[in-house]
């Protein structure tokens, strides 16, 4: 049998989250079939502009916004209803439909006790605080860990949730109040609360590894979207300022319950510079008027938190480091429009450290916290690239910023990003049906490639 044409792909940040992966998922589902949220919770967010409306996602995938994609919530996240049915009340008040969106089955449930240990946690580590959002997540996923969780099928089952959250918010009660001097939650009260969350969710809640394999057979196209970025991946990122899941492409697999034979492709997002958003090091990182700059012109402030995130030059360590362990196809790079007004910019290409020279990201934290940045410096374009459709409408100077990337990275560019809106894109190459023109290789140059059909 020969290869089946180009199908599922999976969509990653290759930074530090915040890397526009809203924008790049919203504007392939309009070519896929379905769209896979596979890891996270509602500390992640996306925005997506379409016709001037902002719309704000933290768990509903960026599909929903197509009225014949299926969206799916795999078994890699978690969930919090009560957050979910409040965002799914402000979807449907936009006139969007959400009946074709499926909850897995398998997925955990944030709980009350989850949120009360997540803040209590980070209050008491002080100095030492990772930056979590304070949703309960990282609890949620101990929990799993820990094999006492609460999954949704067990939300949709009264009586045997009933029994199992007794004993649960009995035990969790010991640590409010003996471990952090909290009031302790009242258990029927917690149990009534949730009961009415799953009738509202019930006609969501399925097998959907189930669905997304019948997809799969069925040859449809299928969108894998992450929460977060690559270097917030619990194994393979900054730890411990990371998240609690897998944000990288392997976590995809496992998040949506499907084998990594059905993956056709990987496309890695990532901004023209860098954000972080918490705490942790961040090499490239500029606490000056250039910084501010980035900050206000790409409204660099989180989805969800609201938070002020951190802005430096784009860096191609990590960058490297993304491609390597994601197995990355192709890159989008969005916010180019962002840099307009530079005179020049950098881009790290290696760091130093002690006295040497590390083209490698460094997998201990101590050492990558003295990791100093080295910079080669390119003119900038000091020219509006918020009307560019097409890369022979960018600058020069622009042009040659992004080859450069593409040659440091050592992956092709398909896509870039010169706004917000849905149509401020310059679309190289579909990733879910194949080329469309040529790709952007390091060099510069265009394979010559067959056209859609």
């Amino acid at each position: 049998m020969g290869r089946r044409p180009l199908a599922n792909v999976i969509v990653i940040g290759a930074q530090w989250g915040d890397e526009g992966k809203g924008k790049v998922t919203d504007l392939l589902s309009k070519s896929a079939n379905m769209v896979v949220r596979y890891q996270g919770g509602v500390n992640a967010g996306h925005t997506v502009v379409v016709n001037g409306q902002t719309f704000k996602l933290h768990l509903i995938p960026s599909g929903i916004l197509y009225p014949d994609t299926e969206c799916i919530i795999g078994s890699g996240t978690v969930i919090d209803p009560k957050l979910l049915i409040e965002e799914l009340d402000r979807v449907e008040s936009l006139n969007i439909s959400t009946k074709k969106l499926m909850i897995s089955q398998t997925a955990h449930v944030t709980m009350p006790y989850h949120r009360m240990f997540d803040r209590a946690s980070e209050e008491r580590r002080g100095t030492e605080k990772i930056g979590t959002t304070g949703r309960g997540i990282g609890p949620t996923y101990a929990d799993k860990s820990e094999r006492t969780g609460i999954r949704m099928v067990d939300l949709m089952e009264p009586e045997g949730l009933r029994q199992q959250l007794t004993w649960t918010i009995n035990y969790k009660n010991v640590i409010l109040e003996k471990l952090y001097n909290l009031p302790p939650l009242e258990p029927e009260a917690v149990i009534q609360e949730y009961l009415q969350y799953a009738d509202r969710l019930r006609p969501h809640v399925v097998d959907t590894s189930l669905k997304i394999d019948g997809a799969i057979q069925s040859r449809r196209n299928i969108l894998f979207e992450g929460a977060q970025g690559t270097l917030l991946d619990l194994d393979h990122g900054t730890y411990p300022f990371v998240t609690s899941s897998n944000p990288v492409a392997g976590g995809a697999c496992v998040g949506a319950g499907v084998g990594p034979t059905s993956i056709d492709r990987v496309i890695g997002v990532a901004k023209a510079y860098t954000t972080r958003v918490g705490e942790g090091p961040f090499p490239t990182e500029m606490n000056d008027g250039i910084g501010e700059l980035l900050c206000d012109r790409g409204a660099e402030f989180g989805t969800t938190t609201g938070r002020k995130r951190r802005c430096g030059w784009f860096d191609a360590v990590i960058g490297r480091y993304a491609v390597r362990v994601n197995g990355l196809d192709c890159l989008a790079i969005t916010k180019l429009d962002v840099l307009d007004e530079l005179e020049e910019i950098k881009v790290c290409v290696a760091y130093e450290l002690d006295g040497k020279r590390c083209e490698h990201f460094p997998n201990h934290s101590r050492l990558f916290a003295k990791s100093s940045p080295i910079y080669e410096t390119l003119p900038g374009w000091k020219r509006s690239t918020a009307e560019c459709r097409n890369l022979e409408d960018l600058p020069s100077q622009a042009l040659d910023y992004l080859k450069f990337l593409a040659e440091l990275m050592k992956v092709p560019i398909a896509i870039v990003s010169v706004g917000a809106s849905r149509d401020q894109t310059i679309i190289i190459e579909d990733p879910i049906h194949g080329p469309k023109r040529a790709l952007l290789h390091a060099d510069g140059t265009r394979a010559i490639t067959t056209s859609i059909g």
